[in-house]
């Protein structure tokens, strides 16, 4: 998807996370040579994998490979970016389907759930011209829906297991860290191992704030008692929900690998590299080696 809005490093980054093409720097630097300044219409777009930069700059500039009527969700969106992409998709307003979404009582969710978050399953969707925001939402709860019945999730677990996915989903990154993601929460909410009871993740509080799109945090931001989403200071699981989680995330949150870990890192934002530590000392020194790779990277910053 390019969403209206998108800058030139939107598009690469999200040309590099879909694998469109290998290289950020290759495909900006081709943006920024090409005169005059490309225009793209927001919109999902159907293009090959590994492709050269040039090739696939020339293909988004072609009419031919806009999606009509399709939207693609990736795993871990929150339904604020969910609605936005299904308006650049469809015809539909995007304030039509914020009213729709806000009546959650239609939709057969669970009895805690006061939005649509969680419950929106990441995936391709095509629709029919004059599909209604109801229909096109209800198809992505139930969606949502089959992905926990296949999972072995009992209706009256649905809630929790959703809840926990979410939180995985926005902090793991390589497939088999999901798993491990997975057990340093359930090892902080015992208090044997983890006093405190405080999950201390940062996206959860990036999601209170409504900065859907980050997983990093300001001082100020983590001592916040007002976001309910700030697991720094409320114990136990977060409140509800902080994006849309896949098929992977519902089965770690189910899986959890075996291990004592209590802390991780990501020291390479490109490879997706993670550091698990037991010890406040290792984890120390998996932090100095991530904010090393953030000061040769500033595009991350």
């Amino acid at each position: 998807m390019i969403h209206g809005g998108d800058g030139g490093s939107d598009i690469a980054r999200t040309l590099v996370d879909r694998g469109v093409v290998k290289s950020f720097d290759a495909f900006y630097q081709i943006l920024l040579e090409t005169t005059p300044e490309p225009v793209f219409q927001p919109g999902a777009y159907q293009l090959k994998t590994n492709m050269v930069a040039s090739t696939a700059l020339d293909a988004l500039l072609d009419e031919g490979t806009r999606l009509s009527q399709t939207v693609v969700v990736p795993e871990g969106t929150a339904t604020v970016d969910v609605l936005q992409s299904i308006s650049e998709g469809t015809e539909i307003p995007l304030a039509e389907l914020q009213a729709t979404a806000a009546s959650v009582a239609g939709f057969g969710l669970p009895a805690e759930a006061t939005t649509l978050e969680g419950f929106l399953f990441p995936a391709t969707y095509t629709f029919s011209p004059g599909d209604t925001a109801q229909i096109v939402l209800q198809a992505m709860v139930n969606r949502q829906f089959e992905a926990l019945d296949s999972a072995g999730v009992a209706v009256g677990d649905r809630w929790r297991t959703i809840v926990f996915a979410s939180l995985i989903q926005r902090e793991a990154g390589l497939r088999d860290d999901y798993y491990k993601v997975s057990r340093v929460f359930l090892n902080r909410l015992e208090p044997a191992r983890w006093d405190s009871g405080l999950l201390q993740s940062d996206a959860t509080v990036a999601y209170g704030t409504g900065n859907t799109h980050l997983v990093t945090t300001t001082d100020a931001e983590r001592g916040d008692a007002g976001n309910l989403y700030n697991t720094y200071v409320h114990p136990g699981m977060v409140v509800g929900p902080i994006s849309n989680p896949g098929d992977l995330a519902i089965d770690a949150a189910l899986h959890p690998a075996d291990g004592p870990w209590l802390f991780f890192v990501t020291v390479n934002l490109d490879t997706g590299e993670t550091v698990f530590s037991t010890t406040v000392a290792e984890h120390d020194a998996a932090v100095g080696v991530w904010q090393n790779w953030m000061r040769e990277h500033p595009e991350y910053g």
